[in-house]
């Protein structure tokens, strides 16, 4: 196999000018560099750009999480994180993991081999003590609340911003609130379970686990809970939808089968992707792009934990 002596005797140079024309190193005379091309060609020889990056310790790679690359929550952070490392001359590697465990032991397995310079998990599924452990081999950036961990993120307060919506409903005369959730687990999932079990006990309000519509991520998913709603004798008479794809869903649902909204059902969801514009659902904003931007502001900062809150915005429509 060709190598970079082979290069120099065929050029007639040092070892340390073939180098040094192969990263792009200033001062190497035009004659020089032309001598080295040429010998390069001949062998067709082409620099290991690993073996570079060991010798430089970066690869200037950032790995990203996400559970579905298809789902327009992860595409938004993902279009953030892009930007900022196209700014900065970084190439990301997108890992899909679809909620399984071994997908993210790869990414961070990439993390302890030097494959990657730092890791982004839009949505997490190992545990705490797991993630911890490979933060020694590089920055590991979260899109959830760690304040109470070593790891850095950029996240929503789940807990502030369900309250606030239930709290939104109220006032608009709803008691009879239930609402619909991605998985069950993970810290977001846990905050809005606990803010919404706060809310009915600041308001002696009744339990109802009918009400909670879980496993629900799509339009589809949204279109079956309407569907549900219908075989209810007493059903809720608002919902609070986590993503504005499943309240399409419902809305879309709703007016299939005969349910007015906002009067027999209001519904209110967060994101304020462009469905939710064209539905006219009202919402939640959340600026996923800047929270993408955020995320991989942190990654490049090294291994220090930061945490950082993104506000969230109420855009008020036609369905509360």
């Amino acid at each position: 196999m060709t190598n970079i002596r082979d290069i120099a005797k065929l050029a007639g140079v040092s070892v340390t000018t073939v180098s040094r024309v192969i990263n792009n190193h200033p001062y190497v005379s035009e004659e020089k560099v032309s001598a080295v091309k040429a010998a390069m060609k001949k062998f067709n020889y082409h620099r290991n750009i690993n073996a570079v990056h060991l010798s430089k310790g970066k690869t200037h790679l950032i790995g990203v999480v996400v559970p579905f690359s298809n789902h327009p929550y992860f595409g938004l952070l993902i279009e953030g994180i892009a930007n900022a490392a196209l700014d900065h001359n970084y190439k990301l590697v997108l890992i899909q993991t679809n909620y399984e465990e071994t997908k993210e032991m790869e990414a961070l397995r990439m993390l302890e081999d030097k494959q990657i310079d730092a890791l982004i998990i839009c949505s997490r599924i190992c545990a705490w003590d797991v993630i911890e452990s490979y933060s020694v081999y590089g920055p590991i950036v979260l899109c959830e609340d760690s304040r109470n961990n070593k790891i850095s993120s950029t996240f929503i307060d789940h807990y502030k911003t369900f309250t606030m919506a239930l709290h939104y409903l109220y006032k608009k005369g709803h008691q009879e609130i239930g609402y619909t959730i991605g998985r069950q687990t993970g810290t977001n999932s846990s905050q809005r379970d606990a803010a919404y079990k706060d809310f009915l006990t600041s308001k002696a309000l009744s339990y109802e686990p009918s009400y909670i519509f879980t496993n629900r991520f799509d339009v589809e998913d949204g279109v079956n809970v309407a569907e549900h709603l219908l075989d209810m004798k007493n059903r809720p008479t608002a919902l609070l939808v986590t993503s504005d794809q499943v309240a399409a869903g419902i809305l879309t649902g709703c007016r299939e089968n005969g349910l007015a909204v906002p009067d027999d059902l209001a519904i209110m969801s967060f994101d304020n992707q462009p469905i939710s514009r064209v539905m006219h659902i009202t919402t939640l904003e959340i600026p996923f792009v800047e929270v993408g931007e955020k995320l991989f502001q942190q990654a490049m900062n090294g291994q220090e934990a930061a945490h950082e809150e993104v506000q969230v915005r109420l855009i008020e429509r036609k369905t509360v």
